[in-house]
C-alpha cells in the first residue's frame, strides 16, 4: 500500500452510471444527514439477486480459482442487479485495503463533494489561543508559520511582543491514536502513522511520527521565537475546546473531498481513510465510529451478515468483510447522486495509482477502475468493469491464494467476454 501523498487533486474521471437523482428537506443539514433515501431501494438493488443469473460466467470463474476455490470469495453483478457469478460471495474475509471502499463512501455521502478538512486558530476571551484540526493530511510547516504570524498580530511584525502567547493545542488522547488493532511493526512505519487531529505531513516522514502532538508543539513554538515572539505551548483534550465564545482568526483548508478520495482510492493513504471515517461518522471515538459505520452500510440495504468493521482503512486484520457486500456497495454507490465522485476517486487499470502497473496495454487498460488491497496473505480488489455487454461490478478477496495476481487479471478478462451474459429485457410493465 503506498503511503506517499497525492498533494494536488486529480481531475475527475466519470463514468456513465445509472445515478438517480434524490432530494433532501431544506432544514437538514449535509454534514448530519445521509443524502440516501429512506425508501429500501429497487428490488435487486444492492441486496442482489440470491441466484447466480449466468452459468457460463459462473463455471468460468469456477475454473480460474480451481483448487484455491476456500480462499477465494468472488462476485460479479451488472447494473441490474443480476448475480451473475459469484464464489462463496457471503463468506467473510479480511479485506486489507478494500475496507477504504467503505470509509470513502460514507464519508463522500455524509459530508458531500465539496467538504474539506479544516485547521482553525481561536482567540479566547481571555487572551490565550487554540488552535483545532480535523486531520488534514497535508498540513505542513508554511501553514503552521501563518498559524504562528497570526498568534503574534498584525501578521507577524519584527516588533518583539510584550509577553509571552499561551497557544492551546486541543489534540486526542494518546490512546486514539492508533486503532488497537494495528500491529506495533506497521506503526512505526510512515503508512502505519498515528491518527492525530494536527498532523504535520500526516505524521509522518521517512518513517511515522512517535509522538506527532510534542513535534507540533516543538516546531511552532521554534517557529514563534523565529519570529521574534515566545509561547507557553500546551496540549489540551478535546473536551477542553471552546469555540462558542472564541473568535476565530484563520483557517487552513485541504484538499477538496476529491483529493481527500483520491488520497485514500488512488494511492490507499492509510491516515487519510481512516480521517475520513471519523469525520464521516462524526466521531474520533474509533468504537463509536465503527457503530456509525456498521449502521450506515445496514441502512442501505446491503448483506450485512458476517460483515465487522474494525477500522478505516484495512490495516487492522480485525476486519471482516464479504465479496457480496462490497459488489453491493459498489452498485449502491452507482446509485448515488455523487456517482461520478465516488468513481473519479479510483486508481485505473493500466494508468493511474495502485492499478498502474496492472495490464498495461491489454485489454483490461483503461476499462477498470477500483480499490486495491495487501497485506501479508491477503489480495483484493473491488471497482467497476467496462464490458461490451455494459458494466459489471466485481469484487475478488483472497485470504492465503498462492498467485492471486493471475487469478485476478483472469476473472476480469472472463467477466468482459462479450455475449455470455447478455443485457436482460426490461419486464414489461402492467398497465
Amino acid at each position: 500500500m503506498s503511503a506517499r501523498l497525492l498533494l494536488t487533486a486529480l481531475l475527475p474521471l466519470g463514468l456513465s452510471l445509472p445515478v438517480v437523482a434524490l432530494e433532501l428537506p431544506a432544514d437538514v443539514p449535509t454534514v448530519a444527514a445521509s443524502s440516501l433515501p429512506a425508501a429500501p431501494p429497487p428490488v435487486g438493488l444492492p441486496q442482489l439477486q440470491r441466484q447466480v443469473s449466468c452459468p457460463a460466467l459462473q463455471q468460468r470463474i469456477a475454473s480460474v480459482v480451481g483448487g484455491e476455490a476456500s480462499v477465494w470469495s468472488v462476485t460479479v453483478a451488472d447494473a441490474q442487479g443480476r448475480l451473475l457469478a459469484d464464489v462463496n460471495g457471503t463468506r467473510p474475509r479480511i479485506p486489507a485495503s478494500n475496507q477504504k471502499l467503505i470509509s470513502t463512501a460514507i464519508a463522500l455521502d455524509r459530508l458531500g463533494p465539496d467538504y474539506r478538512l479544516t485547521t482553525r486558530l481561536w482567540r479566547q476571551p481571555d487572551g490565550t489561543f487554540q488552535i483545532t484540526g480535523e486531520g488534514d493530511p497535508d498540513l505542513d510547516l508554511a501553514q503552521l508559520q501563518r498559524f504562528a504570524k497570526l498568534a503574534m498580530g498584525s501578521g507577524g511584525s519584527s516588533g518583539q511582543t510584550s509577553a509571552p502567547l499561551t497557544i492551546q493545542l486541543v489534540e486526542e488522547p494518546k490512546q486514539r491514536w492508533w486503532p488497537q488493532g494495528w500491529e506495533w511493526a506497521d506503526r512505526a512505519e510512515a503508512y502505519g502513522a498515528p491518527i492525530t487531529r494536527l498532523a504535520l505531513t500526516s505524521n509522518a516522514l521517512d518513517m511515522a511520527v512517535a509522538n506527532p502532538p510534542s513535534r507540533m508543539q516543538k516546531l511552532l513554538g521554534q517557529e514563534i521565537k523565529r519570529q521574534g515572539g515566545s509561547a507557553a505551548i500546551r496540549l489540551v483534550p478535546v473536551t477542553s475546546a471552546n469555540t462558542d465564545t472564541a473568535t476565530l482568526l484563520h483557517e487552513e483548508r485541504s484538499v477538496g473531498m476529491h483529493g481527500l478520495l483520491s488520497l485514500a482510492n488512488t494511492d490507499s493513504h492509510n491516515f487519510t481513510s481512516e480521517v475520513l471515517l471519523r469525520q464521516g461518522t462524526g466521531s474520533w471515538d474509533l468504537p463509536q465510529a465503527r457503530q456509525q459505520a456498521m449502521q450506515w452500510l445496514s441502512a442501505q440495504g446491503l448483506p450485512m451478515a458476517g460483515v465487522t468493521v474494525v477500522d478505516g482503512s484495512g490495516l487492522d486484520r480485525g476486519n471482516r468483510v464479504t465479496s457480496r457486500l462490497l459488489a453491493a456497495l459498489l452498485l449502491r454507490m452507482a446509485q448515488h447522486p455523487y456517482a461520478n465522485n465516488y468513481w473519479a476517486s479510483m486508481a485505473i487499470a493500466g494508468q493511474r495509482g495502485t492499478l498502474r502497473s496492472l495490464w498495461r496495454g491489454s485489454e483490461l487498460d483503461g476499462r477498470f477502475r477500483g480499490k486495491t488491497g495487501t497485506i501479508t496473505g491477503v489480495r483484493s480488489i473491488s471497482g467497476v468493469l467496462e464490458t461490451p455487454d455494459g458494466v459489471r461490478y466485481v469484487s475478488m478477496v483472497s485470504n492465503g491464494a498462492g498467485s492471486p495476481n493471475s487469478t485476478i487479471g483472469e476473472i476480469l478478462r472472463q467477466s468482459r467476454l462479450a455475449g455470455l451474459c447478455p443485457p436482460q429485457a426490461p419486464t414489461p410493465q402492467a398497465l
